[in-house]
């Protein structure tokens, strides 16, 4: 399948999709949600598909919502963004958190608005040292949407989540970096390589192991400690029925590299 608004690509193991819009930083309109969404589902029903990087082509990673396709004129009715966020940026984020892989985001530039908070619901973020995050809602009298009201307690604490939600300042890759938010910061021309070497690694491991440690993680935020060893059971269980637990046991046995499927 050909697209317009994005890159995308399946090759040893790692589906590449590159935000493609660079002309309007990335921003978000109809067009490149359905693609985003398209490509997601073919990476889901992929199973050559080991591991899922997400990243973008110019200077910028994504503005969030192109508001051109949001203009209000004075004398038109207000439209319903809820509807947008229910129909386009919920299914996304939901899919980026239960994609039975890694999923890897690699910010180049500035992420505003939804941008920002898209490489929250990825598992390991990189961002180029230019890279700037930026809430960018409540200036223009919005809430932070994309699961960022979510996303950033948790992962920054209360107060840092409503310095950032309520002012609106860009936050620096370094100062994500040291707050816990991302993983890595890389210098600029650097960043897409490094992100292709930690994709091209993960997508030589048991796939449906890290898929069930991702699962398990992402559970624990909200589960209790009962229902967590619960789960860890449950998965334990799925786990030591696949193929590369088989063959992970097997290679430390015969002291020898373990060559795993993703099955």
């Amino acid at each position: 399948m050909s697209f317009e608004h994005i890159i995308y690509s399946v090759d040893a193991g790692v589906a590449l999709l590159s935000l493609n819009r660079p002309q309007a930083l990335n921003s978000f309109n109809e067009a490149m949600h359905l693609e985003v969404r398209e490509a997601l589902k073919m990476t889901a029903e992929n199973p050559d598909a080991r591991v899922l990087l997400l990243t973008a082509e110019g200077r910028g990673f994504c503005a969030g919502q192109d508001l051109s396709d949001r203009n209000v004129a004075p004398d038109a009715d207000m439209p319903d963004l809820g509807l947008s966020i229910e129909k386009f940026y919920n299914p996304m984020i939901r899919r980026l958190q239960q994609l039975p892989m890694p999923v890897i985001c690699a910010v180049n530039g500035v992420a505003a608005g939804a941008g920002a908070n898209i490489p929250l619901a990825c598992d390991l973020v990189l961002a180029a040292r230019s890279a700037k995050f930026i809430q960018a809602f409540c200036k223009i009298g919005l809430v932070p949407d994309s699961g960022g009201t979510w996303f950033l307690p948790r992962l920054i604490g209360m107060a840092r989540a409503k310095q950032l939600a309520l002012l609106g300042e860009p936050l620096t890759a370094e100062q994500a970096l040291e707050w816990g938010m991302i993983y890595r910061v890389t210098d600029d021309e650097a960043l897409r390589d490094e992100a292709l070497v930690l994709a091209r690694q993960l997508a030589t491991q048991p796939t449906m192991g890290l898929g069930y440690i991702k699962r398990a993680l992402n559970d624990s935020v909200s589960n209790g400690f009962d229902e967590q060893l619960t789960l860890e059971r449950d998965l334990q269980r799925l786990a030591g029925r696949t193929d590369d637990y088989r063959e992970g046991v097997a290679a430390f046995m015969a002291k020898r590299p373990a060559e795993f499927k993703g099955r």
